[in-house]
């Protein structure tokens, strides 16, 4: 079921990334209240290390309980451990490191000089099988019920590593792919397929700058996914818009109300 997008339109990036990170510590405190434990899918990029950066500074990020969180990612570059360009670098560098997380409940995606070597199929077959494994009576297929997936959005509408008209944005069965040909580098990557992101309660896509302003307004227009990836990223119960206000310029101001800061 598509949940129809909520926006919200912050005056700079900066304030975006703030947001943002308030947002998910209510979410994650929320949820393990109600439920004992979180789960959250991560994303790497500017605006995703930007919310993590802010998330390391914010004061209430001592309300959650690391420990009781798991952390998975949307999608990975599929370079070797520690590569700098590699998402689950970038995360620890800009949080992960700084708090104390259950290492069992970080789930990064392998890497290229990882188990399965160079073979990325197969390192996308494992990421799922543990995506599985995770998943409880609750979860609606073979991933489980994350509270919050978080997204970039590429200035050509991908989301993940779900490029426009390439076979991964396809997928219809399968939770996890690697991807071969990436139009930007690295070529070779893993991620999750649309049916794994939409077994999330909430979608959050997060957009800033003016390079991703026409993304946002193709993916808000009623483009399709194959096209347009962004546009079939939507959750369970919420999908959000997370936006600066270069992002925004190109939508219609029917869409966000008029009061977002």
């Amino acid at each position: 079921m598509s949940t129809a997008p909520q926006l919200v339109v912050h005056r700079d990036k900066e304030l975006m990334a703030q947001a943002a990170a308030a947002r998910l510590i209510t979410k994650i405190v929320d949820a393990q209240a109600s439920r004992g434990s979180a789960s959250v899918v991560l994303t790497g990029g500017r605006n995703g290390n930007g919310l993590l950066a802010a998330l390391a500074s914010a004061p209430a990020r001592d309300a959650i309980d690391w420990a009781r969180l798991d952390l998975w990612w949307g999608d990975e570059r599929f370079l070797p451990e520690g590569d700098p360009d590699r998402n689950v670098t970038q995360a620890k560098a800009a949080l992960l490191d700084a708090v104390p997380l259950d290492p069992t409940r970080v789930h990064a995606m392998p890497a290229s000089d990882g188990p399965y070597g160079s073979d990325v199929d197969a390192a996308a077959e494992a990421y799922a099988a543990e995506l599985a494994k995770a998943a409880g009576p609750e979860s609606h297929g073979p991933v489980p019920t994350f509270d919050v997936l978080m997204l970039g959005v590429g200035p050509d509408t991908h989301v993940a590593s779900l490029f426009p008209e390439l076979p991964a944005v396809r997928e219809t069965d399968r939770t996890v792919v690697g991807v071969h040909g990436a139009p930007k580098p690295p070529p070779t990557r893993v991620t999750l397929t649309l049916p794994a992101i939409r077994a999330a309660r909430e979608v959050w896509l997060l957009a800033a700058g003016e390079d991703k302003a026409g993304a946002a307004a193709i993916a808000l227009s009623g483009a399709g996914e194959i096209q347009a990836p962004a546009a079939g990223a939507y959750g369970r119960q919420r999908t959000l818009w997370l936006l600066d206000a270069p992002a925004a310029s190109q939508l219609p101001r029917t869409l966000y109300p008029p009061s977002s800061p």
